[in-house]
């Protein structure tokens, strides 16, 4: 079987391996340089998840089908920022190991995002606003919740970065 080979994402859109202000990043980036391998079978095919494999995330609920977060506190030890602005994490699977996506989803004109290490790590601008979400009006419910659009793009120029 032919595999697909995986295109580099395009620079600046992703971000460094080592982001100094965000400081988880030091402890868990690689040290030494990464060792290109050809993809396989295996990488291209499996392993398969399935939703029954991964619990609800704990501040995402969804009622009647449509989702709401709980903003909060950040329990981001050893920081001077204990707030992060309200996000949603996201983690896709494709149909092989190497086709994952995870990222965060930001909500527009949060006062924190220009305080975010995490959300400031991806360098270029243009690539950071793809991670912020869009109010839609048709989707919002009026004295309930405001609805959002976020499209989730996995290869190419306007691809989501990781974060």
């Amino acid at each position: 079987m032919e595999t697909t080979p995986f295109r580099a994402y395009q620079p600046g859109t992703q971000p460094p391996y080592d982001a100094p202000a965000y400081g988880s990043t030091h402890s868990r980036h690689p040290k030494e340089g990464l060792v290109r391998l050809p993809h396989t079978i295996t990488e291209t095919t499996g392993p398969r998840f399935s939703a029954a494999q991964f619990p609800r995330i704990a501040d995402l609920s969804v009622v009647d089908g449509k989702a709401s977060i709980k903003p909060g506190a950040y329990p981001w030890r050893n920081h001077h920022n204990a707030w992060r602005p309200n996000h949603i994490h996201f983690s896709f699977f494709g149909t092989g190991f190497a086709q994952r996506l995870v990222t965060q989803m930001y909500f527009p004109g949060d006062p924190l995002l220009d305080l975010d290490p995490v959300f400031l790590s991806v360098p270029d601008k243009a690539a950071r606003d793809r991670l912020i979400c869009k109010l839609d009006m048709t989707v919002t419910e009026p004295e309930w919740a405001l609805g959002y659009r976020w499209d989730v793009v996995l290869r190419g120029r306007a691809a989501t970065p990781f974060t």
